[in-house]
Formats: C-alpha cells, sequence, structure tokens
C-alpha cells in the first residue's frame, strides 16, 4: 500500500461507489468500480442534497455538472396535512447557499448519478466493470480477491463494500447482522409541472403532516417534474425499489389529508413502492481488507433526507483516511469509522424522531403545529448537519489525536 497507484476495489457503481472512486482517484489512487448492472441507474426517486453532501460535490470537480439537472428550492413549506394549513417556512435558495457556503438542491436520483458517472469515466486512475455482479470475497495474501457469479475475478489490496441496502458484502462480513422491516412504506411517482395549482407549482419543497404518514413534494429534473412521496405507517414487507401499485392503494392510507394534497396524488398514475428497513448498528464497519460505506455499513430512514448524502460524505472520508495511513488499513479503517459512526448514529437517530413527529396523532399533533408555527431561525438548527464542518475531523488530525 506504498505506493498510492494500487488498484482499490469497490463493489458498487452507485453513487456512493463512485463518490469513493472519485475521491481516491482526486488524491492519485487509482481503483476498480464493480457494478452488477451496466451502471444505468433509472431509479425513479427524488433525491435532496443538503450543503453538507453539495460542498463535497463541489470539491470534487461533480457540481458544475449536475447544475443543469438539479433544482435549487426557494424553501421549504411545512403543512398541517390534515387540515392543509402552512405551519412554516424555511429559507433555502439563497440564504442556505450564503450561509453555509454550498446550495440545496433536488434532483432525479438518476440524473446525480449520471453526473458523478460521467466525472468517473473521464479520470484514467478509474476502472468501471460492468456486468460484475459479485458473489465472495476472500482474503488472498496481501489482497483481496472478490469473485462474480460468471467466475469473473479481480484483486486490490482492499475492498470497499458501497453496494447498498441489500448489500451482498455486508452479508459476506456479518452473515447475523439482517435487515429489520422498519413497520413503513414508502411511494414515489413523478408529475409534469405545467399547470400544476397552487401551492405545488411554487419553487419549494412541500413537507405535509398527516396521520401515521406524510407527503413530501419538491422540483427535479431542472425543474420540469415534480418529485412526489409519500411514507406511510404499515405495509407489506418486500425487498426492491420498485414494487408496482396504483394511487387507490395510496389514497386509502391517506383519506384524512386535505382535499387539495388528495387531487394532486391523484394526478399521478405511475406509482411505485418500497418498505423500509433498519439495521441495528454494526460491531464494525470493516473487517480484514474489507470496509463499508453508505447504504451497506448503516442504513438510515428517509426523514431527515441524508441518506445520499452520508455516502457522499463517506466515500470522501474513507479516501482521506486511506491517504493519511496508506501502510496500515487497519488504521485506516479506524481513522475513517471513528467519527463517521458518531455522526452517522445522531443523524439516524434524528432521522427516527422526526419520522415520529411528521405522523403524530391526536393533542400531540396540535402542540406540534403550535412549535412549529412560532420558530425563528429554523435554518440554525442545522448547523451540526450542514454546516463546513460537518466532516469535523479529517483523517489526517484524527491520526494526531490517535497518537
Amino acid at each position: 500500500m506504498a505506493k498510492k497507484q494500487r488498484n482499490i476495489l469497490i463493489a458498487g457503481g452507485g453513487i456512493g461507489g463512485l463518490t469513493a472512486a472519485i475521491a481516491l482517484a482526486r488524491r492519485g489512487i487509482n481503483s476498480t468500480v464493480l457494478e452488477c448492472s451496466s451502471f444505468a441507474d433509472q431509479t425513479g426517486a427524488g433525491i435532496q442534497l443538503g450543503p453538507n453532501a453539495t460542498r463535497i460535490l463541489k470539491d470534487l470537480g461533480v457540481l458544475d455538472v449536475i447544475k443543469p439537472a438539479a433544482f435549487k428550492p426557494d424553501a421549504m413549506w411545512l403543512y398541517d396535512g390534515l387540515s392543509g394549513r402552512q405551519l412554516q417556512s424555511l429559507p433555502l435558495g439563497k440564504q442556505a447557499d450564503e450561509y453555509y457556503g454550498a446550495p440545496y438542491l433536488t434532483l432525479h436520483r438518476a440524473d446525480l448519478h449520471d453526473g458523478v458517472r460521467s466525472v468517473a469515466e473521464k479520470l484514467a486512475l478509474i476502472k468501471l466493470k460492468a456486468r460484475f455482479d459479485a458473489t465472495s470475497v476472500k482474503a488472498d495474501g496481501d489482497a483481496v480477491a472478490v469473485r462474480s457469479a460468471d467466475g469473473g475475478e479481480a484483486k486490490g489490496p482492499c475492498l470497499i463494500g458501497a453496494d447498498g441496502l441489500w448489500s451482498t458484502v455486508r452479508e459476506l462480513l456479518f452473515p447475523r447482522d439482517q435487515l429489520r422491516f422498519a413497520g413503513a412504506t414508502a411511494w414515489r411517482a413523478l408529475l409534469d409541472r405545467k399547470d400544476l395549482p397552487s401551492p405545488f407549482a411554487a419553487p419549494v419543497i412541500g413537507l405535509w403532516f398527516g396521520s401515521g404518514a406524510h407527503v413530501v413534494h419538491y422540483p427535479v429534473r431542472g425543474g420540469r417534474s415534480l418529485n412526489l412521496v409519500a411514507i406511510t405507517e404499515g405495509g407489506p414487507e418486500s425487498q426492491g425499489w420498485s414494487q408496482p401499485t396504483d394511487v387507490v392503494a395510496l389514497l386509502s392510507k391517506l383519506k384524512p389529508m386535505a382535499g387539495n394534497l388528495r387531487s394532486l396524488l391523484e394526478r399521478a398514475t405511475a406509482w411505485q413502492r418500497w418498505s423500509l428497513y433498519r439495521l441495528a448498528p454494526l460491531k464494525s464497519f470493516s473487517a480484514g481488507r474489507v470496509v463499508l460505506i453508505g447504504d451497506a455499513a448503516h442504513p438510515v430512514l428517509p426523514y431527515l433526507a441524508q441518506g445520499a448524502a452520508l455516502a457522499i460524505e463517506d466515500a470522501v472520508s474513507l479516501a482521506q483516511s486511506l491517504e493519511a495511513s496508506p501502510d496500515d488499513l487497519c488504521e485506516a479503517f479506524q481513522l475513517y469509522e471513528r467519527p463517521r459512526r458518531a455522526r452517522v448514529a445522531r443523524v439516524q437517530d434524528l432521522s427516527r424522531r422526526y419520522g415520529w413527529i411528521y405522523h403524530v396523532r391526536g393533542p400531540i399533533r396540535l402542540a406540534r403545529n403550535f412549535v412549529l408555527g412560532r420558530r425563528h431561525e429554523v435554518l440554525r438548527d442545522f448547523d451540526w448537519l450542514y454546516g463546513r464542518g460537518a466532516l469535523e475531523q479529517p483523517a489526517a488530525k484524527a491520526k494526531s489525536n490517535a497518537q
């Protein structure tokens, strides 16, 4: 590992895996990304990227590539979904950009993936290997060997498992740590933004709190489309991101919601759903020459919109650590995991709490609405998450503190 040119393997060519490859390449470290598909991610989900993520993408040379397909919302409007009354407006847009030094963006997942992939494809230190469905990982002296379902093999000094929620790499490392159904279902659809009624035509993120459910909507595709997401309690336990469904099934879960919101949801026809899962904290993000990032290491419920951002942060933190400790993988992985574990745990905990707040019923709902309606400077509540110190302990500093 003494030389930077050391061909680190990355299992998973999604947003986290490709960002890791780019972060390594920017530090002179080459990598091979092993992806089971053809690197085409058309998952029809929207993504919110807070300044903690866009700041990193700017540093990596990705932000300018995705900007044409992204949207910068002016604000986040919070509603009581039962009455339809607006409770609060959280400023974003120019104010968030100036305050945090990076924008808050919304975009389609496929557009973000296309942008990250296009940057990776142009970097000579990155090799993209498609149709490599990793099925086994074995130590091989001072290297790790990864085999694919068709008998192919790749070797490198270490492997980064960035293969998402249903991670094969995590299953191989920690077979006893299994995902558990979180007792909720997410639904998604896209709408053309032409001729939408108020308030849905506004250039904002809309968040509507219900009883045991909530709905969020925001522009994507450069503002041409509106991404719709609803999360309801209960539902079937199933694997996969794109289970077909219809609006009737969704509306039956959202009967108490305000009429204008229900009318908006009725406009969309191609709804898809997926079950939400949680994972108990792993004893470690690594084992031997293998390390996990993103959802493979620490799935997070979507109530704080930080899943993609955490994977992007992980990617850069791990690249920093591998650069800071090139000759000792164990130390490098510890430098990566130590600050990440605490931050991830805080995001996971707050996401769970937000899910509860979004879905409360009865008198607690009224108390929530009262408090939200009287809050000021709400944006500053997120300084710890979006601020410039989001990656508070760079690998080099962590190494110094450990000595």
